[in-house]
């Protein structure tokens, strides 16, 4: 929902100026839109220290606490200073849940359904994108932000009845919390004596094995990791997706469809989630790189065909009998991002590393997302006015080009492989 607000705000922030009528330009506009993606990269790195520390359900917990107060921030707002405030420090809660969430997830699945499960992050990230559309549509801004902070007491309430992870247990040397944990998980019937033994067995190999820090985080196995990780984390910013999730209805507007904006916004919102929840079904049926690949040539192609669409606009030519085609374009953008580029990077953070540097990977990962989502959002409106948004979807779509290319070469399948066999994969 944080992400999706900025969206509800209209072209320039005009709904948020006329609903708060504090003044807005078009350059703080884009700063509350990009300020978001700063603060989440803040956190990145000390929430994946703070997961060690004090355990991946208790960090997710601890965030409900700058969520609320970034939301209060935006709701009493009277000035730019203040919305500036409050979306950074929402921007931080959300950083440290796409790190936190992840790998509070990888540790409680099976490798059977651990693909489906990485999914359900970005699957109920898109269900927050469209309430805040669909509410963002009925209502005025100031109660989209009372709503929006709703959301994280929720999560609060519901949350705190859950286990945490049995590996986090394992690693504080907390045996009987890791059985009572994995119980409460898998159900009463199941044998989590033997479950814990592979994982006891696999952390006593890890230590028998174990190297510094430093030797671990130059071998050859850690570093096309991170080369694989940090790649799909550029990629999947550098498509463009955060500019369609945060200026879906400015492209609406500038399109000219015959659908009203909110409308076609909606709908964007409907495709995303039902389609990140088919990749759910098939991730682990499919595969990781497959989707992966399929998302990016779509991505390509979808970003290709509105960057022309739009190239013939500025140039005055008559596209009338095409205002359809940016609705179907960002259709597909938007289903294939979610089959592939939206889940797979994040999930695959969590399967490409050893346990020794999993954290500081996948913190930094999440960092270099952020950063990259700040650069895409914050310059869009420069990049519109010096290449127009035609130039700017070309853009888009040759770098999706190059992403296709990238995944084809270096990203291996995952699919139904213990981090044993994938560490083999990358050492070749």
């Amino acid at each position: 929902m944080v992400l999706g607000w900025s969206s509800s705000a209209g072209p320039d922030g005009i709904y948020l100026q006329s609903n708060y009528g504090v003044p807005i330009s078009p350059q703080e506009f884009s700063w509350m839109g990009s300020l978001t993606t700063l603060g989440a990269g803040a956190m990145c790195i000390p929430i994946g220290i703070l997961a060690d520390l004090i355990g991946r359900k208790n960090s997710m917990l601890l965030m409900v606490v700058p969520f609320t107060v970034g939301w209060l921030c935006v709701i009493c707002a009277n000035s730019v200073l203040l919305f500036y405030i409050g979306r950074f420090i929402t921007g931080v809660a959300s950083g440290a849940f796409c790190v936190a969430a992840p790998m509070y997830t990888t540790e409680i699945s099976e490798s059977s359904i651990r693909g489906s499960l990485g999914s359900y992050f970005q699957l109920l990230l898109t269900v927050g994108i469209l309430l805040s559309y669909i509410f963002g549509s009925f209502v005025d801004m100031f109660v989209l932000s009372i709503i929006s902070a709703m959301a994280p007491l929720v999560f609060f309430v519901i949350f705190m009845f859950m286990p945490e992870t049995p590996l986090y247990y394992l690693m504080k040397g907390n045996e009987d919390a890791a059985k009572k944990s994995l119980t409460k998980l898998r159900g009463a019937r199941y044998n989590v004596d033997s479950e814990l033994q592979k994982q006891r067995e696999i952390m006593e190999e890890n230590k028998r094995n174990k190297v510094s820090f430093s030797t671990m985080i130059k071998s050859k196995v850690t570093i096309k990791g991170f080369v694989i990780g940090y790649g799909l984390m550029i990629f999947q910013q550098f498509c463009g997706v955060n500019v369609v999730i945060f200026y879906t209805t400015e492209i609406f507007e500038k399109a000219g469809s015959d659908i009203k904006p909110h409308i076609c916004v909606i709908i964007i919102g409907v495709m995303q989630t039902v389609s990140v929840f088919v990749s759910t079904l098939v991730v682990d049926r499919l595969g990781r790189r497959i989707l992966l690949l399929a998302s990016a040539i779509f991505l390509f192609l979808s970003t290709f065909a509105l960057g022309v669409y739009f190239y013939l606009q500025d140039i005055k030519s008559d596209v009338e009998s095409f205002t359809w085609l940016p609705l179907v374009c960002l259709s597909v953008f938007t289903i294939m991002f979610s089959m592939g580029f939206g889940p797979l990077p994040w999930m695959m953070m969590g399967e490409i590393f050893a346990p020794e540097v999993k954290s500081v990977a996948a913190s930094s990962a999440g960092l270099l997302n952020w950063l990259m989502a700040f650069i895409v959002t914050k310059f869009f409106a420069d990049l519109k006015l010096s290449l127009g948004m035609g130039g700017v979807f070309w853009l888009f779509s040759g770098l999706s080009a190059i992403a296709i290319f990238f995944v084809y070469i270096l990203v291996p399948e995952t699919k139904g492989k213990s981090l044993d066999e994938i560490l083999r994969d990358l050492s070749n």
